[in-house]
């Protein structure tokens, strides 16, 4: 190194201005050595402008959600737990810094679980089908019904339910259902009966009626008919599919196990059940078709 080089190296290794930070001033004098100007008045100006920018930069960049993120999930070296932990850090910190970079975070619509049905209002809307002028119209109305609230079926997988697809089987009474989301549901006991008789008036035809499963309105009639005004509500089927799933965790003592786990969450719940196996159709009946009786 000749003696001009040695004067810009010295020069620009002393270059602290008081128009920038002093963390900018070391990124210039960093960016700025390894660019070797000649001359110490090209240093000068490659330093003011190096340092102007990481000024400017620094907080903008490296505290940009997209950034520290990158950066939380490829450091090297750190373990999960420190992962999340400098990713909570710098959003902290990036919210402090620049703000405008971080705007508030909005609430995202949640979609809530649908209020069960009482006993006694599934009584009610049973006592309705009876009522069906027809007995096409009662055993139609009592499946959909049943196949709801007793076996949890919704949308598509109610309206493709036939009546060969209802059978005593395991110890119990299943449902096939077919489509997207191919199972065999067990049948809680109470509506057994109930629901093979509809099984039974269907045979080969779709237990909720009509001919093509396509058809979205296919149930509406059904539940038109239900709407009785006797004082109950109307007879939704995210209601008959949320009481079928209150009337499952009783029988599994879920709240029970939920308040002893100190679980409150339940995305825990499936990344546990995401590593265990469901059990075969005659525990599944066991489990969940020997409901009390009504």
């Amino acid at each position: 190194m000749d003696t001009a080089d040695a004067e810009v190296a010295a020069y620009i290794g002393r270059w602290r201005p008081s128009s920038v930070s002093p963390g900018a001033a070391a990124f210039a004098r960093d960016v700025v050595a390894q660019a070797g100007p000649a001359g110490r008045e090209r240093a000068k100006n490659l330093l003011w402008a190096a340092g102007r920018l990481a000024d400017w930069a620094l907080p903008l960049v490296v505290l940009h959600p997209s950034v520290a993120e990158r950066f939380t999930r490829c450091a090297p070296g750190l373990s999960p737990v420190a992962r999340r932990t400098l990713r909570t850090n710098l959003r902290f910190t990036g919210r402090r810094v620049v703000p405008q970079l971080y705007p508030a975070d909005l609430p995202l619509p949640r979609e809530r679980a649908k209020a069960p049905y009482s006993q006694a209002e599934i009584d009610g809307f049973l006592a309705l089908a009876d009522a069906q002028p027809a007995m096409g119209r009662q055993m139609r109305a009592a499946g959909l019904v049943c196949l709801g609230a007793g076996a949890g079926l919704i949308r598509s997988d109610l309206r493709d339910v036939r009546g060969t697809d209802i059978v005593c089987r395991s110890g119990g009474v299943v449902v096939t259902v077919r489509g997207a989301r191919p199972r065999t549901v067990p049948v809680l006991a109470r509506y057994h009966a109930r629901l093979l008789a509809a099984a039974a008036s269907a045979g080969t035809g779709l237990i909720c009626g009509g001919d093509d499963p396509g058809r979205r309105n296919i149930t509406n009639p059904l539940i038109t008919a239900l709407d009785g005004g006797t004082g109950l509500p109307r007879l939704d089927t995210s209601r008959l599919r949320a009481t079928w799933l209150a009337d499952c965790a009783e029988l599994l003592g879920l709240a029970t196990f939920m308040h002893a786990a100190g679980i409150t969450c339940s995305q825990r719940l499936g990344d546990l059940i995401a590593g265990l196996e469901p059990a075969g159709e005659a525990a599944a009946v066991r489990l969940l078709g020997a409901a009390r009786q009504s």
